[in-house]
């Protein structure tokens, strides 16, 4: 797990310039949208040789084997190789694809994996980004991908802070349920749920306790890139290969943190706690609306009530 992001309860969040007038309020804007500018560029001057590195490694693998492939297929031996060590539900098969893998390269080019991995640890290190998006970008593969485009996180930020809104409404939300849950139906390698990762933390609240991310991608690549980074900055996360706006699933990827965390124990009592309070709402609009009943004429039972939260699935980061 990269330590130097959000590892720790304890590490303190960003400070922000105060404002004491209204003219001051308007420079303070200012200076934190120039900061957050400032704070992006940093933080991809900080990635930049650990980029440089792993392309390097990667392009070693050539001429004797395409780049995209290779590419592909580091991200998910490193993927499956994080999963097999918590998650049992699905060891045997990944196994096997993991043995499948490695079984297409001579022991230089497998070698070079570990070493990928180890420059990508030490980038999370430096700090938080999207940084297999953009090696993804830096080795040109993007061309290939069907025009695939990873969103820049300094984007990704701001989205994130327009989305978490105040701490007030965090807060809220964390009085309310104990955490906020997060859906990304289009999760690419994870670079807005990063950015609502940093953000939370910024505000002061710690996202390994409080955060819970669903992610879908239809791209297999793209949910192993994601999982790689949700894993080792520790964000509690269930991803999916799967078609968002169809709903159908293909592969499910539960991170560390999530099996850690006991997040389907979590998910699944606050599931109960809002099926009973809409009953009860149903219950009382109806007795409102009609009269009281007898109990020979009591309201439909829960379990055919449809879930208003599971009708239509978001089709952009939304938090509930």
């Amino acid at each position: 797990m990269a330590k130097g992001f959000l590892s720790t309860t304890s590490y303190p969040p960003k400070r922000r310039p105060d404002a004491t007038s209204a003219a001051g309020e308007i420079s303070s804007r200012s200076a934190i949208r120039h900061r957050s500018t400032s704070s992006s560029i940093a933080e991809a001057c900080v990635h930049e040789p650990h980029l440089k590195a792993m392309a390097a490694l990667l392009r070693r693998s050539q001429p004797h084997h395409d780049l995209y492939t290779v590419f592909g297929d580091c991200m998910e031996a490193m993927a499956i190789a994080m999963a097999n060590s918590i998650d049992l539900r699905e060891r045997e098969k990944r196994e096997a694809r993991y043995l499948d893998i490695v079984g297409r390269y001579r022991r230089d080019v497998i070698d070079l994996f570990p070493q990928v991995l180890s420059e990508l640890v030490q980038a999370l290190e430096a700090g938080p980004g999207d940084v297999l998006g953009a090696l993804f970008h830096d080795l040109d593969l993007h061309s290939k991908a069907r025009g695939q485009y990873f969103t820049p996180y300094a984007l990704s930020r701001c989205m994130a802070k327009a989305t978490l809104g105040n701490r007030e409404n965090v807060e809220a939300m964390i009085a309310q349920h104990g955490f906020v849950t997060a859906m990304e139906p289009a999760c690419g390698a994870g670079s807005m749920v990063i950015a609502l990762a940093e953000t939370m933390r910024d505000i002061g609240h710690n996202y390994q306790h409080h955060l819970h991310v669903t992610a879908i991608d239809i791209d297999p690549r793209a949910i192993h890139m994601a999982y790689i980074q949700f894993s080792l900055l520790h964000i509690p996360a269930h991803l999916m290969v799967g078609n968002a706006l169809s709903g159908e699933m293909q592969d499910h990827w539960f991170t560390p943190a999530h099996i850690l965390g006991g997040w389907n124990a979590r998910l699944a009592l606050r599931q109960r706690r809002e099926l009973v309070a809409e009953t009860a709402q149903r219950a009382t609009a109806a007795i409102a609306a009609t009269g009281p009943t007898s109990p020979s004429q009591g309201a439909v039972p829960p379990s055919h009530q449809p879930r208003a939260s599971q009708q239509s699935m978001p089709r952009q980061l939304s938090l509930f």
